[in-house]
């Protein structure tokens, strides 16, 4: 390929090095600081000498497994664009569903929401995003990702919604909410995803355990002390173990569980009500 060549040249060279079209085009987009509408609109665009050496540079990147969106610098998630880096889990669109079932389960009105292990903030922040009149709080045991958080929050105007350091429930001793949310890691320690197709994202942020369940089981332990009398906790986990967190959940006394199913079909969250009075 010679130094001035063009748009739809340099989206041969990276469908052919990565397999991806949707790869090649993002990467190129982000190569010559212009959106992907303007890559595939405009093929004839010549490219100088220093971007392409850039495209190739991220190409080689994105073959050795780098995800694309610690390339870029951002992920879409609900309506947001979200910065991410490798201090964050990747926003993913299953977890959408937490957004989704969080905003059925409560209306407009006031109500406070906690967002346990927010990463890049992506489920508070869409919460927030929606539902102007709650209180919003988010904690995460990584300042680095908190950085990330406050930084997203910031460029979205919501800086409204509270960011704490800490484990969990941790930075909340005292505090009671209507609705709870999380992604905690959930994935077997021993699950060679984490050394392959995962493994340039934040292991703190997925491995769970021998079993992927030991951050699931501690939620849920302490839930109660920070429920409303009516308040709900959503969870999302693994496909194959809705029904490990619906029983751990019945065990602890939840009312009204039941798992939801992402748009795979999997069953990818659970949910379930506390009703009586903080415990």
């Amino acid at each position: 390929m010679s130094p001035n060549t063009t748009v739809g040249a340099c989206l041969v060279e990276g469908m052919r090095r990565l397999g991806s079209v949707l790869d090649a085009e993002l990467l190129l987009a982000h190569s010559l600081g212009v959106d992907r509408a303007r890559v595939k609109s405009h093929p004839e665009t010549a490219v100088d000498a220093e971007r392409l050496a850039s495209f190739r540079t991220v190409l080689e990147r994105r073959a050795a497994g780098e995800p694309v969106a610690y390339i870029v610098g951002h992920r879409e998630f609900w309506t947001l664009r979200l910065a991410v880096s490798p201090a964050v889990l990747i926003p993913r669109p299953e977890t959408e569903l937490l957004v989704e079932r969080a905003l059925a389960l409560r209306d407009a009105g006031p109500a406070r929401a906690a967002d346990l292990g927010t990463g890049s903030g992506a489920v508070a922040l869409a919460l927030a995003h929606e539902r102007p009149a709650w209180e919003v709080t988010a904690t995460d045991a990584s300042t680095d990702a908190l950085a990330v958080a406050r930084a997203n929050a910031a460029a979205l105007r919501l800086d409204r919604v509270e960011f704490l350091e800490g484990d969990w429930f941790g930075p909340l001793a005292g505090r009671t909410f209507d609705v709870v949310v999380s992604n905690p890691p959930y994935i077997a320690a021993d699950d060679p995803a984490l050394t392959g197709a995962l493994r340039f994202e934040p292991r703190a942020a997925l491995a769970g355990g021998a079993d992927g369940l030991d951050s699931v089981r501690r939620i849920v332990e302490d839930a109660p002390r920070h429920l409303a009398a009516g308040g709900w906790l959503l969870l999302e986990h693994g496909a194959t173990q809705a029904a490990d967190v619906a029983a751990l959940l019945v065990a602890r006394g939840f009312a009204h569980v039941r798992s939801h199913t992402d748009l795979a079909g999997h069953e990818r969250m659970t949910e379930g009500r506390w009703d009586r009075e903080s415990a």
